[in-house]
């Protein structure tokens, strides 16, 4: 079978960095799936998504998004829709991210000099029903990856509340001196430019779109719709064996604890997640 297009559509920056850094993922999931992949943005960069559609009718569409606002929701099924192209789910809630975030997260304090006390969680933000439901998944699942019970809370860099210099002060007022951001966004742009600038933190984890699990979520979406390649489809990475497969890595929700302990950290049979007063 014909490998069918697979469009990243991606929100765009104005930093330079973010292309560099969506093109890293285009070529992993191009390693992946073998189809041919091209990366559309909504704003700030061209190519446009409408612009790559119109020359691939029929395409496959992955929202590289983390959450379920209205990018996902509203512009890019509309515009899809003009050019036959299928969309697929977005990125928010899954396993996946919390784990790349949680790797992130754990370079940015080795760098820093040792493990948080604290973390807050900064997502984009949005101000649809639902829209900040990745981010507060990505809590609760950090929560449980964490090798000791340490508060993790949520924050947005833009339509919700709390900001995350806010949640930091907070923290911080509270007698925790080592707080550290994990940035639940996937590229370089103004909000990682903000997060960087946050007085009072002890480390702040880089973004994801260009970790290994990012890139094999995206090409298990692609694979979901039906349209893999034969290079992924041998590799066994179809959508529905995505959990299986992640499971026998030790990496299910279920199995968090034990598998990060094969990864040089204390293991814990669970984590009280601490909710904030924010």
């Amino acid at each position: 079978m014909t490998a069918r297009d697979l469009v990243i559509a991606v929100h765009g920056s104005a930093v330079p960095e973010a292309g560099a850094t969506t093109a890293r993922l285009a070529d992993s999931v191009r390693a992946l799936t073998g189809a041919p992949v091209a990366v559309g943005h909504l704003d700030h960069q061209t190519p446009s998504l409408p612009h790559v559609l119109a020359d691939r009718p029929g395409a496959v569409v992955v929202p590289l998004l983390l959450g379920d606002g209205y990018h996902r929701t509203v512009d890019i099924p509309a515009v899809a829709r003009a050019f036959d192209c299928a969309v697929t789910r977005g990125l928010s809630g899954e396993h996946a991210v919390a784990l790349a975030l949680y790797d992130r997260l754990r370079d940015a304090e080795r760098a820093a000099g040792g493990a948080a006390d604290a973390v807050v969680v900064a997502g984009a933000g949005s101000s649809r029903p639902g829209g900040n439901d990745g981010t507060l998944a990505a809590v609760r699942q950090l929560g449980l990856l964490l090798p000791v019970p340490v508060p993790v809370t949520a924050a947005y860099c833009s339509a919700s509340a709390p900001a995350p210099a806010e949640a930091v002060a907070l923290l911080r007022a509270r007698g925790f001196r080592r707080v550290a951001v994990a940035t639940h966004l996937l590229a370089p742009g103004r909000f990682t430019r903000a997060l960087a600038a946050v007085p009072g933190t002890w480390a702040v984890a880089a973004p994801i779109a260009d970790h290994a699990r990012v890139a094999r979520l995206v090409a298990a979406r692609y694979a979901e719709a039906g349209y893999a390649g034969a290079r992924y489809a041998e590799a066994g990475c179809a959508e529905a064996r995505y959990a299986a497969a992640e499971a026998e890595a030790g990496c299910a929700e279920a199995g968090y604890a034990a598998a990060e302990a094969g990864a040089e950290i204390p293991p814990r049979v669970a984590c009280q997640r601490e909710t904030l007063p924010l």
